[in-house]
């Protein structure tokens, strides 16, 4: 049996300012753990309900019950595998052709998918700003299936990170020209804005160049989802 603490102190991991003072965070499911598992990240502990199931050689596996999961799981149902692992750390110096960079992305399944795309699509690093979500968050790493370990992320005030590059800086808006009429460069950054709000006003200001999506549908759909606007985006940059 795993020790109440223990469970009270991984539970506790569920909470940005918890994973924060620790440097740990939880991965669920056995296929993302392995993901998890091949990459960088350290290990800290790994628990399952069915240790057979898990034998990978030199990693310990600590046998936990069903109801001792349930406790610290963020799932309803919880698939008997729990890892938590080390918060690497952000890397300063960002090596890559594009860049993306998240301007207030709040929905942990948009930016959960979007370094899913990012890793599809080859684009090595994310540039968040503060008021994104927290990348370890529970739901955000469902949503990436692991790619989160093959795209660099990194939290930071906006302004000052774009005020210091010299690549241009596209941002996505709903009035800016279509993107099929632009020759987008080899190496750049791309913004994608708050699903409501889109890019703030003090980021916009740093845009060389408004680019947007081209409607062919009715006028009745608004905008497109973050996340999909994304795809559509970094496909028309690898194109």
């Amino acid at each position: 049996m795993v020790v109440k603490s223990e469970l009270k102190f991984i539970k506790s991991l569920q909470q940005k300012k918890c994973r924060n003072e620790h440097g740990l965070f939880v991965v669920e499911g056995k296929k993302t753990i392995e993901e998890v598992l091949k990459s960088h990240v350290k290990l800290y502990k790994l628990f399952a309900v069915d240790s057979d199931g898990f034998k990978i050689e030199g990693i310990e596996v600590n046998p936990i019950t069903n109801k001792e999961l349930s406790q610290i799981s963020s799932l309803k149902n919880p698939n008997g595998y729990l890892g938590v692992f080390h918060i690497p750390e952000q890397e300063r110096k960002i090596m890559s052709d594009w860049i993306l960079v998240l301007d207030g992305v709040q929905d942990p399944g948009n930016l959960g998918t979007i370094i899913r795309l990012c890793d599809w699509f080859g684009v090595a690093h994310i540039v968040c700003s503060p008021q994104t979500v927290d990348c370890y968050n529970p739901k955000v790493l469902q949503a990436t299936m692991g790619s989160i370990t093959r795209v660099h992320m990194r939290y930071t005030e906006l302004k000052a990170f774009l005020s210091s590059s010299e690549l241009p800086i596209y941002g996505a808006f709903m009035d800016g020209v279509s993107v099929n009429d632009l020759k987008l460069p080899e190496k750049g950054i791309l913004i994608m804005g708050n699903e409501g709000k889109g890019i703030s006003d003090s980021v916009a200001q740093l845009c060389t160049d408004k680019l947007a999506i081209p409607q062919f549908g009715g006028i009745t759909t608004e905008s497109l989802n973050v996340a999909s606007a994304t795809a559509i985006l970094l496909h028309e940059i690898r194109k």
